[in-house]
Order: C-alpha cells, then sequence, then structure tokens
C-alpha cells in the first residue's frame, strides 16, 4: 500500500495530466463529427497497421513448411512431366503402368547440414534408403545441379558437393553444343571450372553453361551457370570459368533424381571399355 502511495505521489503530475488529456480527447471526439471521423479513421488506420504486421509474421514463421509443400509438389510435377512425355511418344501400350518408359524419379528433401569452406564439401539430406535415396543419385537445387549421393542410411543421405575437388560433370553450352568437363578448383564458392572446350569454336560471356546427359546420372539440360570469364591459353583449350547457378551458401530444398535405367545403360557400355 504505502510503495502505491509512494507511487502515485511521485508521478501524480503525469497522471493527472493523463487523466485530463483522456476527457479533452473524448469531448473533443464527441463533440464534433469531424473531429470524430478523423479520431475513427485514425484509430482504423492503427489497427490495421497492427493487423498486417501480425500477418506478415504468421506468413514469415510459417514459410518453412510452405517451402517444404512446394519442393514435394516441384518433385510430384517433375515425375508428371516425365510420365507424359513418354507416353505422348507411345503410339500403343499394351499394359497399364505408370511408370512405363520412365527414366528419372523426383524425390524431394531438405538439406540439414552443409559445408562451402572446405576443399572437399559435402552435404547432408533429411532422405533415405526407404525413401528410395541410393548412391550414384543426383541431387538439383531449383536453380541447378547441387551434387551426387555418395552414401545413405535407412533415413539420411550424404552427398558430395559440386564444391569438391573430387566431382566431375559432363556439361555443354547451351548455344553451341560443344561439352567438356565440368570441376571446381576450390577457390570460390560462386564459380567453378569449365575445361576441354577448343578454342576454334565461338564462346562468349554470359552464355549458359548445362548438362550434357553424357552420363547415367544427371538427366540432360539441368542448369549450372553462365560462362563469367574465359581466356585462351597456351594448349589448345579455353580456361572457362562458369558462375554457379546455384547458391550453396542457401542450399536448403532439393530434389534427388534416380535414373530408372541406369544399371542397364552401364552393364551396356561396360562391355566396350
Amino acid at each position: 500500500m504505502r510503495n502505491l502511495l509512494n507511487f502515485l505521489l511521485k508521478y501524480n503530475n503525469l497522471i493527472v495530466f493523463l487523466i485530463l488529456e483522456s476527457i479533452a480527447m473524448y469531448l473533443l471526439a464527441t463533440g464534433n463529427n469531424y473531429h470524430n471521423s478523423r479520431m475513427v479513421k485514425g484509430m482504423q488506420g492503427i489497427t490495421r497497421g497492427i493487423s498486417e504486421r501480425i500477418d506478415n509474421t504468421r506468413t514469415y514463421l510459417s514459410l518453412r513448411e510452405k517451402n517444404a509443400e512446394l519442393a514435394a509438389e516441384n518433385s510430384k510435377l517433375k515425375n508428371r512431366i516425365e510420365r507424359s512425355a513418354i507416353s505422348g511418344q507411345e503410339a500403343v501400350v499394351l499394359v497399364t503402368d505408370t511408370i512405363l518408359g520412365q527414366q528419372y524419379q523426383y524425390t524431394s528433401g531438405k538439406v540439414i547440414q552443409n559445408s562451402v569452406n572446405k576443399q572437399k564439401n559435402h552435404f547432408t539430406i533429411n532422405r533415405g534408403k526407404k525413401d528410395g535415396i541410393d548412391v550414384d543419385m543426383a541431387v538439383t537445387s531449383s536453380e541447378g545441379v547441387a551434387g551426387v549421393i555418395v552414401g545413405c542410411s535407412e533415413n539420411f543421405s550424404v552427398a558430395i558437393s559440386l564444391l569438391n575437388l573430387d566431382f566431375r560433370l559432363s556439361a555443354r553450352i547451351r548455344s553451341n553444343g560443344y561439352f567438356g568437363s565440368l570441376t571446381w578448383d576450390g577457390r570460390d564458392y560462386r564459380e567453378a571450372v569449365l575445361n576441354e572446350i577448343p578454342q576454334h569454336i565461338n564462346v562468349s560471356i554470359g552464355d549458359t553453361i548445362e548438362s550434357s546427359g553424357y552420363s547415367a546420372v544427371f538427366p540432360e539440360g539441368v542448369l549450372i551457370g553462365t560462362v563469367s570469364d574465359l581466356k585462351k591459353s597456351g594448349s589448345d583449350f579455353y580456361n572457362i570459368r562458369v558462375k554457379l547457378s546455384t547458391d550453396f551458401k542457401k542450399l536448403t530444398y532439393v530434389s534427388i533424381i534416380g535414373n530408372m535405367k541406369k544399371a542397364e545403360q552401364i552393364e551396356l557400355e561396360s562391355r566396350f571399355q
């Protein structure tokens, strides 16, 4: 009680001011239509602003769930496109099979561990053998190539990142079809190096680089990046640097791509090696 009295005595002037100010605002608002409408509009504006901020906060907090849903839906759509492309090419189908002729199977996943500052980087995905994931499956982000699965458990997978000195990928220049070998030199997480492109062809800054499809891992035409720099060396080939389309520091949701005809292709090719 004494504390309350001390508080009232200490701030009595402020309390009286607030009371009188409230009475004055009430009389002003109720005694004049113009001021009343202005007060109502002002309160509505404040309420609307608070409501918008609350809605924005709720939307931000639900982004993770929405991104996961979008990644799963994206994989489903890719599978449908793959099936539709095949079914559209077949004149006669004797057996009803939703995956007849389909070559690639897409599965969405989330990166739960990642590194970009090592010479041999890897990342971990929350999908494993129980989800149909296996080694030598391609991994892509929504922007392009990300890596290749090198290890699996029941619930998780580890992928070798494109940002790894041991990573190799057959890549081509979209505009002219010439292909070479894409590697990472360990210098910049935003850039890779395209080798074995002969100097007699035309290459320009900004040319699009994509997967060639000359392997049993990555489908043809997956975006890798764009030419950021090129120089002629003493050999017969260019030194080409490629600005990667995938930002590995923000790598979160990915697609794991399984080649359903990989074993057949590898077995056939091995006969002639």
